[in-house]
Order: structure tokens, then sequence, then C-alpha cells
């Protein structure tokens, strides 16, 4: 079946595979957050991106084995099963290295941008954007065989950038961050998954950049 993105809590998750990756969206917790588990093909090696909420149902996701688990951003919405699933599966945690000093569980690898984080054979780049939080992160995979897959926790959303509370300077270093990272540097095709919500295209997207910055949110 066609993956197409669009999960609600309590009902399935949704699965894309790739040629290297198969990524698995499931929505948990009372504020409809994504969590996205990524598995090397190559190696079964698993990683999770935010374990949101309801550590049972991200449990079931996971299975057998997980080896990290990466937080997008301080946020309790996406971390509140963080403690029960690293209890569980014994994996590593993993968040941006200004966001960390704001999530409960520890975090063992902190990230910067730039860096590369692994999944079995697979890469992904980490990008540092500001303004919804200090350190919050995107994920870039860039399929050999296809497009870019970005995983934007709160930073990007269909419609808009993430909520900056009115915050002029926060709204404008997000934007300028969310421009140059991901805009500037992908192709229409990138796939867009957010950490909230149905996902998008960065094609999609360009043609309101205008918009979303004279409107300021």
């Amino acid at each position: 079946m066609t993956y197409h993105g669009a999960v609600k809590v309590g009902g399935p998750p949704d699965v894309r595979e790739l040629a290297h990756l198969i990524i698995t969206k499931v929505a948990v917790g009372p504020y409809d957050n994504n969590a996205y588990l990524l598995r090397c093909r190559a190696t079964d090696e698993q990683l999770l991106i935010d374990a949101a909420a309801d550590a049972p149902v991200l449990l079931e996701t996971v299975g057998d084995d997980l080896e990290t688990v990466v937080t997008t951003h301080r946020h309790h919405d996406h971390w509140g099963a963080l403690a029960e699933v690293v209890a569980t599966t014994g994996a590593r945690t993993a968040a941006g290295e200004h966001d960390a000093e704001g999530i409960d569980v520890p975090t063992e690898l902190l990230l910067a941008d730039g860096d590369t984080l692994r999944v079995g054979e697979v890469e992904l780049t980490v990008r540092h954007l500001v303004g919804h939080t200090p350190g919050a992160i995107v994920l870039v995979y860039d399929d050999p065989q296809g497009h870019q897959h970005v995983f934007t926790g709160d930073c990007l959303f269909p419609g808009g950038v993430g909520n900056t509370w009115g915050d002029p300077e926060a709204f404008r270093t997000l934007y300028r961050d969310v421009t140059e990272k991901i805009f500037d540097a992908l192709p229409d095709e990138a796939w867009v998954y957010p950490g909230h919500g149905s996902d998008t295209t960065v094609g999609a997207e360009r043609p309101h950049l205008d918009e979303w910055r004279e409107r300021g949110w």
C-alpha cells in the first residue's frame, strides 16, 4: 500500500518502505504527537524519533530491539515516554546539545549542527534550528535511490514554521533557519515528517515562504 502519513491516535501506524530504510509513523498521546521508527534494512538496527507518549504503543511498534532514541526538542510532549522506553529497551538517548538540559532523562549523545547520526548503514544529518526552542534539531536522510526525507519535529509543519509564541526574534531565527537549512538546501521533492499532524513536502510549502514572513508566524 502507498504511504500517506495520515495517522491518528489509537489507529494503526503507517509504514514507508525505502530501498535502505523502513519508516514507521505512529501517533500517540493527548497532543497527537508523531513518533517515527527508522529501521535499517541491511542490519535491522532501529532508531526512534521522539518517545512522545504512550510507552506501550511505542514499545509494541519498536519490537525487540532499539539502539537509539532521538528527542527533537525539549518540550515535554515529545519525551513523555522516554524514560520508560529507555528503561525497557536499553537504548541510548540523543538530543540537540542546547536542549538536552531541558529533558529530564539524561542525554548520552549530544548532537550539533552538521553531525552525522547512524542507524545501521543509514546516515542522518543533524540540523540545528533556533526559535521554537534553543536547541531543536531536524534529521535529514538523503536517500541515494530517491529524494530526501526530513524529520522536522516542531520546526516546520504544513502551513508554516513552529510556534514562537508571538516573539518576533524567535520567529526571525526560526524562519531564517528553516529557509536556509531546509528550503535553500533541499529540492521540492524532499518529504517532510513533522512532530504533529500530516506530512508535507518542501515543494508544497515553498510558495508560501513570503506569506509566512509577512504574517510573522
